[in-house]
């Protein structure tokens, strides 16, 4: 069986799995990146893990590789740089390292730009030439696709649109502590930080003033909308307005048919896709009015990041066969 290893390097979790050629993930598991603050016992726990995974599949398997998704990863130098969530600081040279334990193909990437690629190989994107994946989980992240070609910029850091200023610096820091990054309004961490802006501004009640920050997660701010908690309902308005207005100013640059959303905070469902529809077609210049959709990730909610991270392998080996 050809499988390539997915991994995806999240700074609460990192996922690995095993991918076939249709983006099916036949074995999959994660475990704590902040548990492993020394890089070299992280690497030996990505290389037991794949191996783990490896024997469970239970018959011969033809590894063709290992793709990467990672926050500031540049696919040019097989780096991450200067990741604001990631224990590791500074330029990792996480490929060469990880090559010295898994001799076999290995491309690394921006997680979002590797999303990219999975939706157009397994995804939503596959008859799609045009379009700008969106990441929506501890930050914001974005891998754009134009004229078929995935934009990877000079040094392989393009679509860090979510250190884009949206407040003319008078704003939150994001964690590369741009003031006002788009990021800091339109994740799950910044949802967190917008219902405890909503609270300091309105004296309504609601279910959160007796909830520590830290204790705060995504899943409870949808059931208190569910409920139509006022806190919720303007968090998630509120955090709707400033992503459609970022998305309407990206249609500006590409033109894209779709913007395809993954990640965490989508699965608030309708209390963020509601007002965002509403709001981004408001934003949109009339030219571009009706034209470009807001649609949900096609790779499996759960895998949808390691089958991203295996398209990097899976794209070579299709491009080879056609």
């Amino acid at each position: 069986m050809d499988l390539v290893i997915g991994i995806d390097i999240g700074g609460t979790k990192t996922k690995i799995g095993l991918v076939d050629a249709h983006g099916e993930c036949h074995e999959k598991t994660f475990f704590r990146t902040r548990d492993y603050p020394n890089l070299e016992a992280y690497l030996d726990m990505v290389k037991s893990t794949a191996d783990e995974l490896i024997q469970k599949i239970g018959q011969p398997v033809n590894l063709l590789g290992c793709g990467i998704g990672a926050p500031n990863a540049s696919s040019k130098n097989g780096t991450i740089e200067n990741a604001s969530n990631l224990v590791w600081k500074g330029r990792v040279p996480l490929v060469e390292k990880l090559a010295q334990r898994m001799n076999m193909p290995m491309r690394i990437m921006n997680d979002a730009s590797a999303a990219a690629l999975g939706e157009m190989l397994f995804g939503t994107a596959k008859n799609m030439t045009d379009f700008i994946v969106i990441t929506l989980g501890t930050g914001f992240g974005a891998g754009i696709v134009a004229n078929g070609q995935l934009i990877d910029g000079y040094d392989g850091f393009a679509g860090e649109l979510g250190h884009v200023d949206m407040t003319m610096g008078d704003g939150r820091l994001t964690g590369l502590g741009v003031r006002g990054g788009l990021e800091a309004y339109v994740s799950a961490t910044g949802l967190k930080r917008t219902i405890m802006y909503m609270q300091s501004k309105y004296m309504v009640e609601s279910r959160f003033r007796s909830i520590a920050y830290n204790d705060l997660h995504g899943e409870e701010i949808t059931r208190a909308a569910e409920e139509g908690d006022e806190i919720a309902l303007m968090a998630f308005d509120y955090t709707a307005r400033i992503m459609a207005q970022a998305l309407a100013n990206f249609t500006a640059f590409t033109q894209p048919e779709a913007f395809i959303l993954m990640g965490g905070l989508t699965n608030s469902g309708k209390w963020i896709m509601d007002p965002l529809e509403k709001y981004f077609n408001a934003f949109l210049l009339e030219v571009y009015r009706g034209k470009v959709k807001l649609l949900h990730s096609g790779m499996q909610g759960k895998t949808a990041a390691i089958c991203g991270a295996a398209a990097l392998i899976w794209e070579n080996h299709k491009n080879k066969a056609s």
